[in-house]
């Protein structure tokens, strides 16, 4: 059996709506066998499907079916540490641990490349997949089934704080909550922070981050379906976080913190607490630079 290692990631990153992502040390594990039927389950509580639906077996399965080979079945077994529907690329590290998985067992016949198109199309854009795939920060754009992308490595100076609420935010939900159209300027606003928090992420001018993460695209119209939202953010920059945002469709925030902020976690477990928001859970995360991999 091999198994693959797939990183969480948070999309948007504020302004860079469906374009901008980056990979987080959280980490789903999928283990992988060629057998005679589809036996799946999961290696903690987390109910996953356990027949054709399994996304990791439908990614899979695509691969063969790809490449002509025939599949008479397959044993998953999943580790489930990216919390589902939180907005933290958990469907993204299905399809990519299925994808990854067929092509290493199958010799690696599609190239990295193939594999990035694939997962976007499959899950209709690329801000998440792709540095499921790729790690790192990377800037996308699907168009035709083939990404348009830039990874960059970001420095370990910073940790990404995830305010992870105690209850599931579908994107189906959370994108039905956007307006169909908006003004001009509001495009202008978005696609100036973008451009900023790629470059400025890169480059270390973390002074410029509370600006680029501004939006008025989807954060607006989002905030209000997550509890506390505006509470948690006023607290994040008061302890001198660099920028908060609402990651992926939400329901999770992410906050971007200078690692010697030590007291950060701590200081806001408390403020959640004082909130009436004990059962929101905190991880500290670091930029996962590497992306998916087979493990020994």
């Amino acid at each position: 059996m091999i198994k693959v290692k797939i990183p969480a990631t948070s999309a948007n990153i504020g302004a860079g709506f469906d374009s901008l992502g980056l990979a987080l040390d959280l980490y789903n594990e999928v283990g992988l066998e060629l057998s005679d039927s589809i036996d799946i389950a999961s290696l903690d509580d987390v109910k996953v499907p356990c027949g054709s639906s399994n996304l990791i077996y439908q990614s899979f399965k695509y691969i063969y079916d790809l490449c002509d080979k025939p599949l008479p079945g397959l044993t998953v077994r999943q580790l489930n540490n990216i919390p589902m529907a939180r907005g933290l690329g958990s469907s993204s590290a299905c399809i990519v641990g299925g994808l990854v998985g067929a092509n290493t067992l199958l010799g690696e016949p599609l190239g990295t490349d193939d594999l990035v198109n694939i997962a976007a199309t499959m899950e209709g854009h690329p801000d998440n997949s792709t540095p499921a795939l790729l790690g790192g920060l990377v800037t996308a754009v699907l168009e035709n089934g083939k990404v348009y992308y830039v990874k960059q490595e970001i420095s370990d100076h910073l940790q990404f704080v995830a305010f992870i609420p105690d209850f599931e935010l579908k994107t189906s939900f959370a994108r039905a909550a956007l307006p169909k159209e908006i003004p001009h300027k509001d495009g202008v606003f978005n696609l100036s922070r973008a451009a900023l928090m790629s470059v400025s992420l890169y480059s270390e001018k973390y002074e410029n981050l509370r600006v680029a993460a501004d939006d008025r695209l989807h954060q607006p119209y989002r905030l209000s379906l997550i509890n506390g939202a505006h509470e948690v953010f006023d607290m994040a920059y008061k302890l001198g976080a660099y920028a908060a945002y609402i990651s992926g469709a939400g329901s999770t925030l992410m906050a971007i913190v200078d690692k010697k902020n030590a007291a950060f976690v701590g200081e806001t477990r408390k403020g959640l607490d004082r909130l009436g928001l004990c059962s929101w859970k905190l991880h500290s995360l670091s930029i996962d630079n590497r992306g998916a991999r087979i493990e020994e």
